[in-house]
């Protein structure tokens, strides 16, 4: 896969980004080498390889570090909700964008 200037152009466009002709092909050049990247990556064979939970793994053993999933703070919802313009049950109440 590789783009054309007018997809560098659309993308631009969407983000509204305002590329100069130099910024644009450079950035064509570049989102161009990373597909290259990517698509050298795909064509590794993979089959019977176990996927790492971690880097590291590949030259040590290693235990991941998660925390317990507790709450640290109290429920403040009432307070944080103050300033809103309009709250109905504790939940946001926000004008319909989509019809």
């Amino acid at each position: 896969m590789s783009l054309t200037p007018q997809d560098i152009a659309r993308i631009a466009n969407l983000a509204r980004l305002e590329l100069k002709p130099d910024e644009s092909e450079r950035m064509l050049t570049q989102i161009n080498g990373f597909f290259g990247i990517v698509q050298a990556m795909q064509a590794v064979d993979t089959t019977g390889i176990t996927p790492m939970a971690h880097p590291v793994a590949a030259i040590q053993d290693i235990t991941l570090r998660l925390r317990p999933d507790l709450a640290s703070e109290p429920n403040q919802r009432d307070l944080n909700q103050q300033s809103a313009p309009a709250v109905e049950r504790g939940l946001f109440l926000v004008p319909k964008v989509i019809e």
